[in-house]
């Protein structure tokens, strides 16, 4: 028997075991990511207006988090081989996991900045519709709307890269291609949610906000968790 098979059957089984919950994790994060579109649903009030948008970013980022500590952890895995190393101890350990309430509580952080200046409010919208005034919400700071989907987008981008480099790992415990694929969706559905957003108004701007929440975690679930 090989002096270092126990090592790499301990970090195999490690990974394993951070791999499936960092999938509950991102399960539930799903579902709260389809639960929140229906906040987007109804006639709008204040409180309405203000957690369409924080509990849009906090979910979303948990889930986009999730997918990039499953990455750094079957990259962990494989990468790395020699007995007692520190990286080693880092997968045993569950540090990947620190990677979610990390990058979350950044999210709440921008958010609360967001919330404790120019928060969104109801607006009323005479434009879209001849004849028609249509209550909306208002962002309130669009640069503090860009900088949460900035900041989402980023961790998106880092994902997709990490997934990009892993992808050729051995397919006895190889995520990455579904992972690169799935962030691959979840990134062209946003870059392709922003210039459409723009040149939309009223109800249709809701109804692509609402179709890219649900599209994009559709993609996520159907790209990972399915397989």
């Amino acid at each position: 028997m090989p002096s270092d098979f126990l090592p790499n059957r301990e970090t195999q089984l490690a990974a394993k075991a951070n791999n499936q919950a960092l999938s509950y994790t991102l399960l539930i994060s799903l579902t709260f990511c389809f639960l929140c579109s229906l906040l987007f649903i109804g006639h709008p009030k204040t409180a309405t207006c203000i957690l369409q948008q924080t509990t849009f970013a906090v979910v979303f980022t948990v889930a986009v988090s999730s997918v990039l500590a499953k990455t750094i952890t079957v990259m962990l895995a494989f990468k790395i081989t020699a007995p007692g190393s520190r990286m080693r101890q880092l997968l045993v350990s569950g540090a990947p996991n620190y990677i979610i309430p990390t990058c979350s509580m950044i999210q709440l952080t921008l958010c609360g900045i967001w919330m404790g200046t120019i928060p969104p409010y109801i607006d009323t919208d005479a434009h879209s519709e001849l004849g028609h005034i249509i209550i909306v919400c208002n962002k309130g700071s669009l640069t503090a709307f860009y900088r949460v989907l900035g900041y989402l987008d980023s961790l998106a981008l880092l994902s997709f890269t990490m997934a990009f480099l892993a992808r050729n790992l051995p397919d006895t415990f190889d995520e990455a291609k579904f992972l690169t694929f799935s962030i691959l969706m979840f990134c062209s559905v946003w870059i392709t949610f922003l210039p459409v957003y723009h040149s939309s108004k009223g109800e249709v701007m809701l109804g692509m906000e609402v179709f890219s929440i649900l599209a994009s975690s559709t993609g996520l679930l159907g790209c990972i968790l399915c397989p």
